[in-house]
């Protein structure tokens, strides 16, 4: 789930050129002032003493090295600072090994343990920009914002980001949700349990290593709250692109079970393992969280669908060659869902029970990425494509489906350009095609009463600025930033290509973490 859900009035733009200027001079003032490098997350920075551009091509995607960081739990040492307060030294040089035997990463001066530091692996980010729809997108009424060129802070998160022990490590996020448009509310008891603060993306690690025979063994188990947030590539509906976007323009309304709509409103534990460091296997089950639970961690439980009858499966499966400076992955990845819907999510009857009958969902994806490092660049390219099988016993009793089976396709390609180590220029380009079984109960449009399927399909294409990649500049390892342009064209819209060019949507943001 990306941490799009943050909307706090930040003021009014009138037009783009006052937005440029406002994230000009942030941009300015951060280069100036602090000149930092850009991390995803500075904690990482500190822990591995490693500069953006060996972990990321442009944050969050990840190169090679930022892969077995990750599937490392979070865990490599390196930097200045004490890793945990009280790693130990074996376990550091392990995984100071490993690193050198790929050969992702230049071999950093030993440092004792014991001369160094500790500082908990916390951090923090804020996405200031604007936005511009081609037709207004926030439906009146608007406070507090207007219907068009607003300037938003979205999000603001904190992190706990780096190694617990020399084992375990995490990944974990807070993300602070000012209130939605007042056209939001619906006016039902329901609204009662919209929330500001809430839990965002979770994944705590346990890694190691072995050696079986011929073969080098990583395996773990993951703890997280948002199947395939645990995955190693941006290929997966958690990481894919875009890594920003408004949470003030319109989306197509139809998605698949696995690309977030069950983010932060289940518990899943999982194992995994990369055989040789060429094969990847991970098995993992989730369950949902009860009503309870999820508004408690600030989730709005009638949001979401409902609540599964029992434990949805998750696996996934990846080949990564290496070769040279090339890598190419080509994997699979899916689930299997059995969701209640709720009785009333009006919440006017006072109830937070589900239906007995269940909808059941098979979700199955397939991904490849390549990826070659250039003397002085990155180039990526992504696909992904998810099938979804739906049979909908309890929605077509309950004359919320027409049909009691439907199909829903997802499909994204991808291109990825990174040149330069510091002022580094990224460029990315992506088509998306949303597609399946008309269904006039399951899926309206408002600008066209005909239009009774979930297909949507258009275009992205973002340049992106990271002043500080590959060197330690003044403020390192503390700041970091990213400024970028995004546009997102839109050849149908849920179903229809009448007003399906409103929703085209301009977006300048300065991404900051600390």
């Amino acid at each position: 789930m990306r941490s799009d859900r943050f909307t706090r009035r930040f003021g009014n733009g009138s037009n783009l050129l006052a937005a440029v200027a406002l994230v000009a001079a942030l941009s300015g003032f951060l280069a100036i002032g602090f000149a930092p490098p850009a991390q995803a997350l500075p904690s990482f920075a500190r822990q591995t003493g490693q500069p953006c551009g060996t972990c990321h091509t442009d944050f969050p995607a990840l190169t090679p090295y930022g892969r077995r960081f990750k599937l490392l739990g979070y865990t490599a040492g390196g930097g200045e600072f004490r890793t945990t307060p009280f790693s130990s030294q074996t376990g550091r040089d392990a995984r100071a090994e490993l690193d050198k035997l790929r050969g992702y990463v230049k071999a950093l001066d030993p440092q004792p343990d014991n001369q160094k530091e500790y500082v908990p692996p916390v951090s923090m980010m804020a996405i200031v920009g604007y936005t511009h729809t081609q037709g207004p997108t926030v439906a009146p009424p608007t406070d507090p914002y207007s219907a068009n060129d607003n300037v938003v802070l979205t999000p603001f998160s904190g992190f706990w980001g780096g190694a617990i022990t020399d084992n375990i490590g995490a990944f974990a996020q807070v993300t602070y949700s000012a209130p939605d448009p007042l056209s939001a509310f619906s006016g039902t008891p329901a609204d009662q349990f919209k929330h500001t603060w809430s839990w965002d993306n979770a994944d705590v690690r346990f890694a190691s290593t072995a050696s079986i025979g011929s073969l080098d063994v990583v395996y773990g188990i993951t703890a997280n709250n948002n199947p395939t947030v645990q995955d190693l590539w941006n290929t997966t509906p958690a990481w894919s692109f875009p890594y920003a976007v408004s949470s003030l323009a319109g989306t197509p309304a139809a998605s698949t079970m696995i690309e977030g709509t069950f983010a932060a409103r289940v518990g899943g534990v999982g194992a995994y393992t990369m055989i040789n460091d060429l094969l990847y296997l991970e098995l993992s089950a989730y369950r949902t969280l009860s009503f309870s639970q999820q508004n408690s961690l600030g989730m709005n439980p009638f949001d979401g669908p409902g609540l599964f009858g029992g434990v949805a499966p998750y696996w996934r499966v990846a080949l990564e060659p290496h070769w040279g400076r090339n890598s190419l992955m080509f994997g699979t990845f899916g689930m299997y869902l059995e969701v209640h819907p709720w009785l009333d999510p009006t919440f006017a009857t006072g109830t937070t029970a589900t239906l007995s009958q269940s909808d059941k969902f098979t979700d199955i994806g397939f991904d490849t990425q390549y990826q070659y490092q250039g003397d002085n660049y990155w180039l990526t390219l992504r696909g992904s494509y998810v099938r979804e099988s739906q049979r909908l016993d309890a929605s077509f009793a309950n004359f919320a489906s027409a049909n009691p089976t439907n199909q829903l396709n997802s499909m994204k390609l991808q291109a990825s350009f990174a040149y330069g180590g510091d002022n580094r220029i990224v460029l990315t380009g992506q088509y998306f095609n949303i597609w399946g079984t008309a269904d006039p109960f399951l899926y309206t449009n408002a600008a066209d009463p005909t239009a009774n399927t979930p297909n949507s399909n258009g275009w992205m294409a973002e340049i992106a600025y990271i002043p500080f990649g590959l060197s330690k500049s003044f403020g390192w390892p503390w700041f970091n930033a990213r400024i970028g342009l995004q546009y997102i064209y839109y050849n149908k819209f849920d179903g229809s290509t009448i007003g399906a060019h409103d929703n085209n949507t301009l977006f300048l943001h300065a991404w900051f973490a600390m």
